[in-house]
């Protein structure tokens, strides 16, 4: 199992206190620091990332038969099918349940505005489940952004398959080559009628 550490470069010993099920390594450079992981926090860390990779894994057949196969009917039919989305949804809540904790909405909106700040976001996402729903919210999105960009390909006969690709990792890139792509193709159209 892995342990978040506490830096230490000299001695370090585990001491496991059973009524608080928590794990204790104390580290010696000169004074002595603690650390304190429960065994929830590592059973959480495993929940995280089999959660991040099974939502990254399960946005890919989607994707591919975007870009291998736009005009099949199976393809079809799997765009039209909220499925993804409505499993990626659960996902996302349930880790953002586990994430939760009552000083998130203060981290989230710190300033006397009530307006996020980068710090506070920064804090709130240097916990691995917060960054694992995060994640499972940008598949969500950027999988329905890709979605959209392949209607609107088909429906206006535009090459949509460079643009679907980047919104697997660069979303708004994918959509602004989108509307590049859709421009030229329109353009191109009127340039051959008008000879």
């Amino acid at each position: 199992m892995a342990f978040s550490s506490c830096f230490c470069h000299s001695q370090v010993s585990l001491k496991i206190d059973r009524s608080l099920l928590t794990i204790t390594p104390s580290c010696n450079i000169g004074t002595d620091r603690r650390c304190t992981f429960s065994l929830k926090g590592l059973a959480s860390s495993q929940i995280a990332s089999s959660v991040f990779t099974l939502g990254t894994v399960a946005v890919l057949p989607f994707y591919t038969l975007m870009v291998l196969a736009p005009n099949a009917e199976l393809t079809k039919k799997s765009m039209e099918s909220s499925i993804p989305y409505v499993v990626l949804g659960l996902l996302y809540a349930y880790l953002l349940y586990l994430s939760w904790t009552p000083d998130t909405m203060r981290m989230m909106f710190a300033s006397k505005y009530w307006l996020p700040e980068l710090p506070g976001i920064a804090k709130m996402f240097s916990n691995e489940m917060t960054l694992a729903s995060a994640w499972i919210h940008l598949l969500a999105v950027d999988l329905f952004a890709a979605r959209q960009v392949f209607h609107d390909g088909l429906e206006n006969r535009v090459e949509t398959r460079h643009s679907v690709s980047l919104c697997l990792l660069f979303c708004p890139i994918g959509i602004v080559a989108h509307v590049i792509t859709k421009a030229l193709t329109k353009s191109a159209g009127n340039a051959g009628h008008g000879i």
